[in-house]
């Protein structure tokens, strides 16, 4: 697999451009930012708006998403998707992602009876999907766009590409506003908001590193190309910037920042992964002189979680799971 695939796949766009939240139809305003803190840091407010039940809305990148009734069969095409509808107390009819089967969500076993759509992540089939009458598709925008012509008509698509968790938890609101599950998206908002900032309060002066991958060709997970490791900087010692689509991080210049505790993400594409990526990473000599290896603080995580549930319970484990190792 190489760089320019596993980057193209994991890529949750350019770079955190989204300030506000939701805007539009049916109570999806702004949420709360929150206050500044004596060092100028912006810190999470735990206030929530109110959500009101809409027809239609506008989500974080400008998309205005109409429904004719509230949705209620729902196809993902993207783990944000099963995220969203776990928060508010829905299932898919059909869906692509592994990430039900965590045990916070809904298990191995109740995940195993819901329809998996074939074709994988990179192309899931039209026909599959449709089988399905689904009233509601949610896909990520720069992979499954190009559906959007061929569902037109029969189903109303959804495309989305958070780039930040501000956005994620825009696309929940607008997702709760349309089914009418506007208290559970309330609260799945409130509970996230208010872990974040208990994670901001007990800010770790570690250095921390998220690295994906599922070879040798290992990236750095960076605020800009991933949800989850924009959460880093408030919550550590996290210097580490998207260099875009085609750059990443030598292993020189990871051995160089000292790095305290190792997260490590062996993605696998719609098979089981060849091995960990850790144990990859570890045929490089420099591997064993980085502190967070040689002291055993490296953690294999659940990337179906880490690197693809970019939602609000996914997010929320995988604060659960870095300050915990960060203590």
């Amino acid at each position: 697999m190489s760089r320019r695939m596993l980057t193209r796949v994991r890529r949750w766009a350019a770079a955190a451009v989204m300030g506000t939240l939701l805007t539009g139809c049916g109570g999806t305003g702004n949420t709360v930012s929150g206050d500044t803190a004596p060092d100028g840091a912006r810190t999470t407010g735990a206030e929530v708006q109110p959500l009101t039940a809409a027809r239609e809305i506008t989500d974080p990148a400008g998309h205005k998403v109409a429904t004719a009734a509230a949705p209620r069969r729902v196809v993902c095409l993207v783990a944000l998707c099963d995220d969203m509808l776990a928060e508010l107390g829905m299932r898919p009819v059909a869906t692509n992602s592994g990430l039900l089967a965590h045990p916070k969500f809904l298990g191995r076993d109740e995940a195993a009876k819901i329809p998996v759509v074939p074709g994988g992540f990179i192309a899931p089939e039209t026909e599959a999907i449709l089988s399905h009458k689904p009233d509601l598709v949610i896909g990520l925008e720069d992979t499954h766009g190009r559906l959007a012509p061929a569902l037109k008509g029969a189903t109303v698509f959804w495309p989305v590409q958070p780039d930040s968790w501000e956005d994620s938890v825009g696309y929940l609101r607008g997702l709760a506003a349309l089914t009418g599950r506007t208290e559970r998206g309330e609260a799945a908002e409130r509970g996230f908001r208010a872990k974040l900032a208990a994670a901001e309060a007990a800010r770790s002066d570690r250095t921390a590193l998220v690295v994906f991958g599922s070879d040798e060709n290992f990236g750095v997970a960076a605020p800009g190309n991933d949800v989850a490791a924009g959460l880093f900087p408030k919550i550590s010692h996290y210097p580490w910037k998207s260099r875009g689509v085609e750059g990443t991080y030598s292993m020189e210049e990871i051995l160089a920042a000292d790095v305290d505790v190792l997260f490590v993400e062996t993605l696998s594409f719609g098979g089981p992964a060849d091995g960990r990526l850790s144990d990859e990473l570890a045929e490089n000599p420099l591997w064993s002189r980085i502190p967070a290896v040689r002291n055993g603080d490296v953690h294999e995580v659940d990337a179906d979680v880490w690197a693809k549930g970019r939602g609000t319970r996914s997010l929320g484990l995988v604060l659960d799971e870095a300050t915990a190792a960060l203590k």
